[in-house]
């Protein structure tokens, strides 16, 4: 298995290094059909768009190997639409609620009636409303607004960026932080365990030391020799956790047999349900994890697409949402003696928890609802080049133990060969002198002449030279 340890000698080291698997991202927006009627404290109704597809490219960069059988490294990401295999275009509009006005709004619900008062005249003055009306490339990678300029100039630190604001804007051109992951060159069982993140081996997230725990790998390659009792964890900085996922069944993909493994029904689920959750609230209804403490305090929640395996009542507030096992589950399919993901569909939802906040005018009457922004597929596509170099790394190994016992076998063969040749050359030399006897009289006077040479000649017989 020393090919799969993380050492520039081994057959995956490129692969890891330079991932040479397509990536693409595939995001799909929740376009609000009927603003106005919200605002009124009416339920949303809400059609999805999409898939609008982006080739996504990864590549490690400082790569350092450690002391303590660990390697450090940033993996760089970047994004490129693509038009052919989308559903509309970067240029298409969408009404979304404006994120920033609703999320500066919860952030101040506690504050001051003045300050609340004064942050409605600021939002009227600048003609931002609760919900906006852009293009799908500016909800993606970012938009200019006055709005960020003022609140950082009165309100610093609420904020955590300046410019451009946009759902994915940090995540293009941009590296996932610094991780610190074991080798396995010393101790394989350790193989592609995270030991650091940017230097913590936990985050200060959560409130509970076991959800800002660093568990699992960084989400690329996992120990091999799995089996069914195993289960796979990685962290996730997008999520700001990790993710235990586990097995469900065994499968087979392009010719490789795999394990799949899914996001059990407690990965979002509130702490009422699920105990060890209770360090990611406050929480809602279960199926639903707040992110707001690693998104700038703003209300965001993290979930399944359309609200899938959650609390039936967040996907009945919203009209347009059809929860799906096929649609939106996420799974992993891993090559279980190597630890190597042959293909995988990572889905999440971005939600947004908005309602009428007192003194603050732009939110009107609107109902507390958890409201589907965006969600997103993240996952490879397994070109040939890529499946004949995964055959090569996993069937091959397999061709070759049965290859040795097929030469084990020949060997035997080979060794009865000469056995099997004496044997014969004995029974041949056997029916060479049973075929020159010439009928049973020469035989008796043959056995005769026999017992005649073995017997003693009486006394005063003279033997007589025999004759030829």
């Amino acid at each position: 298995m020393r090919n799969v340890r993380i050492d520039p000698s081994s057959l995956t080291f490129n692969v890891w290094k330079d991932l040479p698997v397509p990536f693409y991202l595939s995001i799909y927006f929740f376009d609000v059909l009927n603003p106005s009627e919200v605002l009124r404290g009416l339920q949303p109704h809400v059609r999805e768009l999409g898939p609008y597809v982006y080739r996504e490219y990864r590549h490690k960069s400082n790569i350092t190997f450690n002391d303590n059988d660990t390697v450090s490294f940033r993996e760089y990401r970047s994004f490129q639409f693509q038009p052919d295999m989308s559903r509309g275009s970067e240029s298409d509009y969408v009404y979304m609620p404006n994120i920033l006005v609703l999320s500066a709004a919860m952030m101040v619900e506690k504050r001051p009636m003045a300050l609340k008062l004064l942050m409605t005249l600021a939002f009227s003055s600048l003609r931002q409303q609760a919900f906006m009306n852009r293009t799908v490339g500016e909800v993606m990678w970012g938009y200019d607004d006055p709005l960020i300029s003022l609140v950082n100039k009165y309100l610093p630190g609420m904020f955590p960026f300046k410019g451009k604001f946009g759902l994915f804007a940090e995540f293009n051109n941009s590296n996932s932080g610094l991780f610190t992951v074991f080798t396995g060159v010393k101790d394989f069982s350790r193989v592609h365990l995270v030991d650091k993140w940017n230097g913590l081996s936990k985050v200060n997230y959560w409130h509970s030391d076991q959800c800002n725990m660093i568990n699992g790998t960084s989400g690329q390659m996992w120990a091999p020799f799995m089996t069914p009792e195993t289960s796979v964890e990685f962290y996730s900085p997008e999520a700001c956790r990790s993710m235990k996922l586990i097995y469900q069944e065994a499968g087979v993909y392009e010719g490789i047999p795999t394990f799949r493994f899914k996001a059990p029904d407690t990965l979002f689920a509130n702490g009422s349900v699920y105990p060890p959750n209770e360090g990611f609230c406050p929480c809602l209804q279960s199926g639903i994890q707040n992110v707001s403490t690693c998104r700038f305090n703003a209300p965001l929640f993290l979930s399944h697409p359309h609200f899938y395996n959650a609390d039936p009542s967040l996907a009945e507030a919203v009209l347009g949402l059809h929860p799906s096992q096929k649609e939106h589950s996420l799974f992993l399919d891993v090559h279980p003696v190597t630890g190597i993901p042959m293909n995988c569909s990572v889905k999440l939802q971005i939600s947004l928890y908005m309602k009428a906040v007192e003194g603050i005018g732009q939110t009107r009457k609107i109902a507390p609802v958890v409201l589907p922004l965006v969600w997103f597929e993240e996952g490879p596509w397994m070109g040939e080049p890529l499946r004949a170099f995964y055959k090569q790394l996993v069937l091959l190994p397999k061709v070759l133990h049965y290859v040795q016992f097929a030469l084990l076998a020949l060997g035997g063969l080979l060794l009865l060969v000469p056995v099997v040749y004496q044997i014969r050359s004995q029974e041949r030399c056997y029916l060479f002198w049973s075929r020159d006897k010439k009928g049973s009289r020469d035989k008796e006077a043959m056995q005769a002449y026999s017992e005649s040479l073995m017997t003693t000649a009486p006394k005063g017989t003279v033997l007589q030279e025999a004759r030829l």
